[in-house]
């Protein structure tokens, strides 16, 4: 779809509907596959339902000029982690193909590395995009982390749901939504959650293994956060002099945003 120089809501909308077509099919490629019960189907379902209405509603508030086309990019990682959390669903009843658990997951981490380009690349860099990007990250941690939690233990949803408790603590305390300086170091923990769960999730480590090196990401994640945090605190009077507008953190935003 070429750029377009007005805001248009039909052909917007045509995207996002796309979008949930192409979720309901992988669902059905994955249900034909596996034989995919009720648990799993109802929550990939729920998973597309809620992805298409809550990124319609931000297009119809933000009103871009076009969807572009690393949005795509990150719609297309959007329907991959649908298919994951629809595998995970089904865990509960059923063990799922590890493989094919594994492949999606790995193919939605790769991604999260070209979206980011693409859009820097074409000029279509936008505060929207970029909020896309953030929440399929911080989502995809945390239906990872409950695939590893049923092996090594409810410890390790601290992992998935240290984003959303952030994100509940800035509304109460807004200098947590101050903009942090780039970190290396911020990034690259960030990065080694999605990488960590999914090699537990694959099972190619002993359970000690797998435990170690969970318990390390977690570690580097409290410790990530913690040094962050303390930061926000330490300019919380700045901040709240500059007015700055709020910034949605996710475990990507804080360790790069995530």
């Amino acid at each position: 779809m070429a750029l377009n120089n007005t805001y248009d809501a039909r052909l917007l909308a045509q995207e996002t509907t796309v979008g949930a077509g192409v979720q309901l099919l992988v669902l059905a490629l994955l249900g034909t596959a596996i034989g995919m019960g009720p648990a799993g189907w109802l929550t990939g379902l729920a998973f597309a339902i809620a992805t298409w209405a809550v990124l319609t509603r931000a297009l119809r508030r933000s009103r871009p000029r076009s969807f572009g086309p690393a949005n795509r990019v990150t719609l297309g990682r959007a329907i991959l982690v649908g298919g994951v959390t629809a595998l995970v669903a089904d865990s509960f009843q059923s063990s799922p193909p590890v493989s094919l658990l594994v492949g999606l997951t790995a193919v939605a981490l790769i991604l999260d590395g070209v979206d980011g380009k693409v859009a820097r690349r074409t000029g279509t860099s936008t505060a929207l995009g970029a909020r896309f990007d953030m929440e399929v990250d911080a989502f995809l941690i945390l239906v990872l982390s409950v695939y590893v939690s049923m092996s090594l233990g409810p410890w390790v949803l601290l992992i998935g749901t240290m984003r959303y408790v952030f994100v509940a603590a800035a509304r109460v305390l807004p200098w947590l939504n101050a903009a942090l300086p780039h970190s290396m170091a911020r990034k690259t923990v960030a990065a080694l959650q999605g990488i960590v769960l999914l090699v537990a999730g694959a099972g190619i480590l002993p359970r000690e293994g797998d435990t170690a090196v969970v318990l390390l990401a977690l570690g580097l994640l409290v410790w990530s956060f913690g040094r962050d945090i303390v930061w926000l605190c330490r300019h919380r009077h700045q901040h709240a002099q500059a007015q700055p507008q709020p910034q949605p953190r996710s475990v990507r935003e804080l360790a790069e945003v995530g």
